[in-house]
């Protein structure tokens, strides 16, 4: 197999109008970059609209575009790990296939990857327009409070984009790991990392994948990767419940011996044991998540299935 400078790693679900758009980009990159060889690794992920039959033709008139498919879906991240695997590049680049991660920036990343000064050059948004209000506030919200209770610095805008050299590449396909948070693996392997910036990109053709209900629970998926801030959490929230029970009972103990008043407030006692017993189950909840994944990364299956790979 020969190797080349440079694969770009394309994940792709049901991005069959945006294909083309991308190929055009992708190709326009070897006139900007003379003399650096290039493949171009598509990974479909379990697609319905005829994603593998544009990736085929693609494949069939170009030597440098190779295919991944999968049995059936996976999701991105399973998507984003066959794709680092299968590249054979010195240098490695992950986008998306709706144009949303500019291929014009390249260039400048592989300069500045190449020089030795850095072993990755990422990018992050520095604008959400034509994004809904809400799912931005959120999205901020989930970058502040991983970059306060993870190890893993989350950088708020950050992009799956990026240009790594395979040292870096071989750095996070050594982590083995059923449950899959990329962001967070880029983050955790370390090395020297150069940032872009730029405003955000309207999607090429198509509609999103990623639904605010798909977007929250990956948000889970980085949080219990990362952090073990939850069980912390549910832990001091359970003794100061206990401190507040104790505290509660000496209370109604003096005031029963000196007054011999009697317990009353039935319906405030009903209020607060349905708040602690919310806050219970709010802490059991939090840690069969963790039960959850460790059982998940026990039954050792494989992150992804490949039903067809071309050479």
């Amino acid at each position: 197999m020969q190797e080349r400078e440079i694969s770009i790693v394309v994940p792709c679900y049901n991005e069959a109008p945006a294909l083309p758009h991308l190929y055009t980009e992708l190709t326009a990159l070897k006139q900007k970059l003379p003399g650096v060889s290039f493949e171009f690794v598509l990974v479909d992920d379990g697609s319905t609209d005829g994603t593998r039959d544009v990736i085929r033709d693609l494949s069939q008139n170009d030597a440098d575009v190779r295919y991944v498919f999968f049995s059936r879906n996976f999701g991105k991240e399973a998507a984003l790990l066959a794709g680092l695997e299968a590249a054979r590049g010195k240098y490695v680049a992950v986008m998306d296939a709706d144009l949303q991660d500019p291929p014009s920036l390249l260039p400048e990343m592989y300069s500045v990857v190449k020089s030795g000064d850095y072993d990755c050059a990422a990018t992050r948004r520095v604008s959400r327009k034509g994004e809904p209000l809400i799912r931005s506030f959120f999205a901020r919200s989930f970058y502040r409070l991983m970059s306060k209770i993870s190890d893993a610095h989350i950088v708020d805008g950050v992009r799956d984009y990026r240009l790594m050299s395979r040292r870096m590449v071989d750095a996070i396909l050594s982590l083995k790991e059923y449950n899959r948070f990329s962001k967070g693996i880029f983050s955790w392997v370390g090395f020297e990392t150069r940032w872009f910036e730029y405003q955000n990109i309207e999607r090429v053709a198509g509609e999103t994948k990623w639904s605010f209900w798909k977007l929250f629970l990956y948000s889970l998926e980085g949080i219990t990767a990362f952090s073990t801030a939850p069980l912390i959490f549910a832990s001091v929230m359970g003794m100061l419940f206990c401190l507040i029970a104790f505290i509660t009972i000496c209370v109604v103990v003096v005031k029963t011996l000196l007054w011999g008043d009697p317990v009353a407030g039935y319906p405030s006692l009903l209020s607060i044991i349905l708040f602690i017993g919310g806050v219970q189950l709010f802490a059991v909840g939090i840690l069969g998540q963790y039960l959850a994944k460790t059982y998940l990364e026990t039954k050792k299956r494989p992150v992804y299935i490949i039903k067809e790979q071309s050479k």
